[in-house]
């Protein structure tokens, strides 16, 4: 098989979609991690797509970047150990999520709901918005 056409490996993939989400909720742009790295913009995006693996120190840099600890980056990813139970829909719910938080509204919503210093008003917020999804 050649090596072009290989398909990228579902962790480097999960890893990359970790970065591109952490990295839009900042607000930042690929070409500003790129500089913060040393590297292009492109290669952000190869990172992000997982056509190319994030090495440890790497990682470890981006993690420093985006203010997160290196695991965030693997929450929710496939399981290779194959010991898990729970089959698919645990996994199938974590990459809903990313999905929802890699939109624009996800996005919009997570920067707007963190701004809510008092926990009640999040508490009520929440509340209104499970009523409205109760009545769909």
């Amino acid at each position: 098989m050649n090596d072009s056409k290989k398909k990228p490996n579902p962790i480097d993939v999960h890893v990359g979609s970790r970065v591109r989400l952490r990295r839009n909720m900042l607000g930042m742009s690929q070409e500003k991690l790129g500089e913060m790295l040393g590297i292009t913009f492109q290669q952000i995006q190869k990172y992000e797509k997982g056509t190319n693996r994030i090495g440890a120190s790497r990682l470890q840099a981006i993690a420093s970047i985006l203010n997160v600890a290196p695991a965030f980056f693997f929450e929710g990813g496939p399981d290779v150990s194959e010991q898990r139970g729970a089959g698919f829909a645990e996994e199938k719910a974590a990459n809903y999520v990313v999905d929802f938080l890699s939109s624009t509204e996800g996005l919009r919503l997570n920067r707007s709901f963190v701004k809510i210093a008092d926990a009640g008003t999040r508490k009520k917020l929440i509340e209104l918005i499970e009523s409205i999804a109760d009545d769909g």
